[in-house]
């Protein structure tokens, strides 16, 4: 079985080194969406989403020279635009709540065999409720696929703090989504 390219951008990436304005563009086009996706579930926001899309791809062609072939460009370039939202919510001083104790925290096992889940664009907008600090480690456990070390470097947090933050960022979820149906 032949191994998927994961370099398959290499020659635009190359263009894009020697300042060709047209494949910054196409660059862009290719991973705008996707980027953007990841602002948005981190910043919880559509406004603060773009403006950090278009400083992390300003950061992006400012720094393509330093892109090492050792990773995909995807995962890079998510790199940037999720250091970039972590970095302006720390700017607006987005507090983590420190937890001493972890363990006292721990989901409970009895949840419900059976949950009717809302429609997917109901979701999003109870993620965009959640407070900062809950929703920029549920989104990055959760939909970016970090693990909680990694979170936890991400952050300058401790493990458990992760998954502290984590595990109350899924019980605010519940009642942010039980409002909602209540109201309507």
């Amino acid at each position: 079985m032949a191994t998927p390219d994961i370099h398959i951008h290499d020659r635009l990436i190359d263009e894009c080194r020697g300042g060709n304005r047209r494949a910054q563009f196409r660059l862009y086009e290719l991973y705008s969406k996707a980027m953007f996706n990841t602002a948005h579930r981190i910043m919880g926001n559509r406004e603060d989403a773009e403006d950090m899309l278009q400083e992390a791809f300003t950061d992006c062609f400012r720094k393509i020279g330093t892109y090492r072939t050792d990773s995909t460009f995807g995962a890079w370039l998510k790199t940037i635009v999720i250091n970039r939202c972590i970095s302006r919510l720390r700017k607006r001083e987005a507090e983590l709540v420190l937890i001493e104790d972890y363990s006292r925290h721990e989901m409970q096992q009895d949840e419900p065999q059976e949950m009717i889940w809302p429609d997917p664009p109901v979701i999003a907008r109870a993620v965009e409720r959640l407070p900062d600090g809950y929703r920029v480690v549920f989104s990055l456990y959760l939909l970016e696929g970090y693990d909680h070390t990694e979170i936890s470097q991400i952050l300058g947090i401790s493990e458990s703090t992760s998954k502290t933050q984590y595990s109350r960022a899924k019980e605010k979820l519940k009642k942010i989504l039980s409002e909602m149906r209540k109201d309507g």
